[in-house]
């Protein structure tokens, strides 16, 4: 009696098959599946001799309005809707208001094409124009302000309406309302979703999102006509305000029967394909291959494989049978860079470090931390403000790392991640580097639980260590820097062959209280030639130890008299070692580096007299280049 006995069907919906948001687009697919064919609503009226032309205008000023079509109703009678009406819309989850508004919805799910109403006593002039940021009233009896992307419904260049969104409180039918201009129009998708993000999202803009078809806007209009005829006691006036720029242009897929079958693993013969396509109404001509027309209602097929996934959909994928893949296959080339990246990890792994991933998104103040980069790659519409800039140093995301476990009592941080950071030049650029953060102990010896307290030199030695691994050694250079977001006493940058790859230090005590990075950049260490590492047989005969100290001013670097006491000894010099440095408070601008020098030979035993003769030449550089005194007993 209610006339609730119906069935309800759920149906789950692809973001691409717009066409099944109207129960016409429907009609096709449980036409397909029954063998049916569709049937289309009744469209007849009857018109009057008074003609919209007479009363009414159109102009349409904007690209984004591609059709706009207007019809009038006269004398119409606002009052309630027939029962299957109503029973529709609620199934359909649209509360029933008055037959004027309930056809308006109805005409929209059946096929896909929004309408809106206008109060006819209250317009003149229709006209379709941007935005420029005025103000008027929408049906929710808010002031809305409007911008140049908004595409407006004028009245005599007032606005009266939102384009595809939300119309205005002027021109609303109401209980009063006895003649209707029925709009049915085609916006630009991408407008209309700029303005539904910021009014409101609705039924009727989420299809215009979508995109709809332009027979279904002229089926829509007249559909309207022919309700509101018949359940309203409207006269349909003749002729229609029509602004049509719209090109429909045929397209058509080719595809093969192999090409199906391969794709889809089965075995259909051509009848059986053509069977789908005739289920599905899509034409078809048979030339060397299946030509297939594409109806406008079918925005989602455009390639081949489309058509393949409907054979399948159609036929079942559940007759696919399961076979095991004959294809041929062929020798992979290696992967140096990849191979490098995990030579890299397996270093800091084995150096007891733990591996971080962390998000390739940052917030735009982290961005601009550790980095000079200008030109940074930000997310047009990001899921939040903590992620809307691709991160231009992996420094960034581990002192973020850092923060979160130092508030969580966690002291002893030792971390490292390889990722890509991200820049914008001409075009986009992706880099992989290698970032390391250590505070706290560091976990030297784990057999002997032997922990030992992060500093520079910590970090310092680890990075000394990787680059000597990766074949670097005596081609590397550690110097003091300013660096950005750096201890300003605490930092330096990482040179190979003079070139700047990278560097470390201490993170400034406002960001991170006794945190030490360091950053190298990858890329640039893969361009670099490397000779193979070669291994060479323990020495049968003893080493020579050699200590000195020298006297130099304190803003020296050790690095630079290393270098001296390497270049100034010969091959016999194999090592040299800082052990001690020492700085008098009594003496300014002072310090004291002492020096253990490993002279070896490997084809005999030294003796005193030869290595006393390079000491000296050691000496005599270091004083002489360094404006250094030998510091004596």
């Amino acid at each position: 009696y209610l006339d609730f006995n119906d069935e309800i069907i759920d149906f789950e919906l692809t973001t691409d098959r717009s066409d099944l948001l109207s129960v016409l687009g429907m009609a096709y697919e449980v036409g397909a599946i029954y063998d049916l064919e569709v049937k289309y609503p009744d469209v007849d009226y009857k018109e009057t001799k008074n003609s919209i032309k007479d009363k009414f205008s159109l102009k349409v000023e904007t690209e984004n309005c591609m059709l706009y079509l207007a019809k009038l109703v006269e004398n119409v009678v606002v009052k309630d809707s027939p029962q299957f009406i109503r029973n529709r819309l609620m199934a359909s989850g649209i509360r029933p208001i008055n037959n004027v508004v309930d056809i308006s919805n109805y005409v929209m799910l059946e096929t896909g094409q929004p309408l809106h109403f206008f109060d006819a006593d209250k317009l003149n002039k229709i006209g379709v124009r941007m935005g420029r940021g005025e103000e008027f009233k929408t049906l929710d009896n808010k002031v809305r302000k409007v911008g140049e992307s908004d595409i407006l419904i004028t009245n005599d260049d007032e606005p009266i309406g939102l384009a595809g969104v939300m119309g205005g409180l002027d021109t609303e039918v109401t209980k009063e309302t006895e003649n209707i201009i029925i709009e049915s129009a085609i916006f630009n998708p991408k407008n209309i979703r700029n303005t539904s993000k910021k009014i409101l999202r609705s039924e009727a803009s989420m299809r215009f999102e979508k995109g709809v078809v332009k027979e279904r806007s002229y089926l829509a209009l007249k559909r309207a006509c022919y309700l509101l005829e018949k359940y309203a006691e409207g006269s349909v006036a003749k002729d229609t305000l029509v602004h049509d720029e719209m090109t429909v242009s045929e397209k058509t897929i080719s595809i093969s029967v192999e090409k199906v079958n391969k794709i889809l693993g089965m075995n259909l013969t051509e009848k059986e394909i053509l069977n789908v396509f005739d289920k599905l109404q899509l034409p078809y001509s048979i030339k060397e291959n299946i030509e297939v027309l594409v109806p406008s209602r079918r925005m989602d097929l455009s390639i081949p494989e489309d058509l393949i996934e409907e054979v399948g959909r159609v036929v079942g994928f559940n007759n696919v049978v399961g076979e095991l893949p004959t294809v041929p296959i062929k020798k992979g080339g290696r992967n140096l860079k990849s191979e490098y990246i995990k030579k890299v990890k397996e270093f800091m792994i084995g150096k007891g470090l733990n591996q971080n991933i962390n998000y390739s998104l940052v917030s735009e103040e982290e961005s601009k931390l550790f980095s000079d980069i200008e030109n940074k790659v930000k997310i047009l519409e990001p899921i939040s403000k903590e992620r809307e800039v691709l991160r231009t140093s992996i420094v960034q995301s581990l002192v973020t790392a850092y923060k979160y476990n130092a508030s969580r009592k966690i002291k002893n941080i030792n971390i490292f991640e390889i990722g890509a950071v991200y820049s914008k030049e001409e075009e986009f650029i992706e880099e992989q580097r290698l970032a390391c953060l250590l505070s706290g102990n560091y976990l030297e010896n784990r057999w002997q639980n032997k922990l030992i307290e992060v500093d520079f030199y910590i970090l310092k030695g680890i990075i000394e260590e990787l680059l000597e691994y990766l074949g670097f050694k005596n081609r590397y250079e550690i110097s003091t820097s300013k660096l950005k977001d750096m201890h300003p006493g605490r930092c330096a940058s990482v040179f190979i062959d003079r070139k700047e790859v990278g560097f470390l230090g201490q993170v400034h005590p406002s960001l991170a209280k006794d945190a030490y990075v360091f950053e190298v950049n990858i890329e640039k260490l893969f361009e670099f030639k490397m000779k193979p590492i070669k291994y060479k047989e323990p020495s049968k005969y003893p080493s020579v130890v050699k200590d000195l100290a020298f006297i130099v001013d304190l803003d020296v670097e050790s690095s630079k008299i290393e270098n001296i006491i390497r270049k100034a000894g010969s091959r016999m010099l194999s090592d040299v070692e800082v052990f001690d440095v020492y700085i008098d408070d009594k003496v300014s601008n002072k310090k004291s580096i002492a020096y253990s020098l490993i002279f070896k030979d490997e084809t005999k035993t030294l003796n005193d007299e030869e290595v006393m003769i390079i000491f000296k030449r050691i000496i005599e550089a270091v004083e002489e280049k360094a404006n250094a005194k030998l510091k004596s007993e």
